[in-house]
Order: C-alpha cells, then sequence, then structure tokens
C-alpha cells in the first residue's frame, strides 16, 4: 500500500501525491498522471500495480488547486465536476509545469524515469513527453489532445499510446491521421474498444485490451532500462 505526501511545486503549493515503493529490486521511477476524476481508489490500484512490477510510483493530484482531495465519480454530479475542472477550471501550463516538478523529483531518485497517463494524463504524459528531457519513455492512454492539439512535435523519448477504435470522446479519424505522421520516437496502438477500457470501473471495460496494453508498456519500460 502507498502513503500520500506532499510536494513543493514551482509556485509554492503543496501539492498532495500519493507514493509507493516497489516490491523487492527497483527498476525505475514512474509518475502515474490521473483520469479528470483525480488521484481515484483505480489510480491508486494502478500505482500499487507498478509498484509490484518493480516501479516507485507518483501519482500528483493534479486538480488539487481546484478541488482539493479530488477523487469523483464516473457519473452524474460528479462527472459533470470533473469535466468542468478539466476543461474550465484547470490551469493546463501550470499542470504540466506540477508534473514536470514530479519528474525531477523522481530523476533525483534514480534513472530510469518513465510516466503513464490514462485520459486526461494521456495527453500530460504525451506533452511531456515532447517537452521533458528527463523521461525514458512514456505509455499514453486514449489522451483527447494527443492527436489534435500536439499531433505534430515528435516526442523526445520514446512513447507509445492506446487509443480505442470505438471511442466516443477520441474519434478514431485524428488518430489514424497522427499515425500517418510516422513520428520516428512514437508508436501507436488501436484497440477494439471504447473510451476508459482500462478501467475495471467503466462501462467501456476491455480486459483483453487493457492486459495488452499493459503488457506493451512494461515491454517499453524494460527496453529502455525499467
Amino acid at each position: 500500500m502507498g502513503d500520500w505526501f506532499t510536494l513543493t511545486m514551482s509556485d509554492g503549493h503543496q501539492m498532495p501525491c500519493y507514493h509507493v515503493i516497489p516490491e523487492g529490486t527497483r527498476r525505475g521511477g514512474l509518475v502515474l498522471v490521473q483520469e479528470i476524476f483525480g488521484v481515484t481508489e483505480h489510480i491508486r490500484e494502478l500505482c500499487e500495480e507498478y509498484a509490484a512490477d518493480g516501479y516507485e510510483v507518483i501519482s500528483p493530484s493534479l486538480f488539487d488547486r481546484q478541488e482539493p482531495g479530488c477523487e469523483l465519480g464516473y457519473s452524474g454530479a460528479d462527472w459533470e465536476r470533473a469535466v468542468q475542472i478539466a476543461r474550465g477550471e484547470h490551469d493546463w501550463d501550470q499542470g504540466i509545469d506540477d508534473t514536470a516538478r514530479c519528474v525531477a523529483w523522481m530523476k533525483e531518485r534514480g534513472d530510469p524515469v518513465f510516466m503513464v497517463g490514462y485520459c486526461f494524463g494521456g495527453s500530460v504524459s504525451w506533452r511531456m513527453a515532447q517537452l521533458s528531457d528527463d523521461l525514458d519513455a512514456v505509455s499514453c492512454y486514449y489522451g483527447g489532445y494527443v492527436a489534435t492539439r500536439f499531433a505534430d512535435e515528435a516526442p523526445k523519448c520514446a512513447a507509445i499510446t492506446h487509443f480505442g477504435r470505438y471511442d466516443s470522446m477520441v474519434p478514431i479519424e485524428p488518430v489514424e491521421k497522427l499515425v500517418e505522421k510516422n513520428h520516428p520516437t512514437a508508436q501507436h496502438f488501436i484497440y477494439e474498444a471504447g473510451h476508459g477500457f482500462n478501467s475495471d470501473r467503466r462501462k467501456d471495460y476491455h480486459p483483453e485490451s487493457a492486459e495488452l496494453a499493459k503488457e506493451r508498456t512494461l515491454m517499453l519500460f524494460k527496453a529502455l532500462g525499467g
């Protein structure tokens, strides 16, 4: 099980972060970036799973400035609040800066450093791969901005993406155009699944796709020294 601690951001904000020490030999550090719902029980379980695979994991509560203790559900008023934060209240550039601070913190604890993100976090991870010199590899799950807002720039480090062909929130057409760009540092995978297929809490959970995406993620990390 992990523990919460606070990490000081560049503007002095004390950011709550979920931290899990790996079981056995440390294979590297991993920054795991949340969905729009916060560092939920599901996200914390993912942190613990990666720790069981040998990674020291940190997951920052990136919406803490807007919603302290943010941990929202997948429907109703919680869903509406999550969308309101992500699309209206959260400062994207500040979030990138916060994530970079977490990468730097992990870098100080030793190489290699990886990142994985889901939905909102998938977009953050892709953008960090384009900006950061401290990441060895990233794995990006169904991030809406990956194929639209940040499609043109190649990642600095090895990056893989995971998209669902039937994703109702991330259209497949921009993803196919992203694939055609043939960035030398990126590889893209399309699954016969919908949005959020990795989460067993969501209606579009697709265990076969989730298992394959996790396998590919670990293969990438191990190939880059993890």
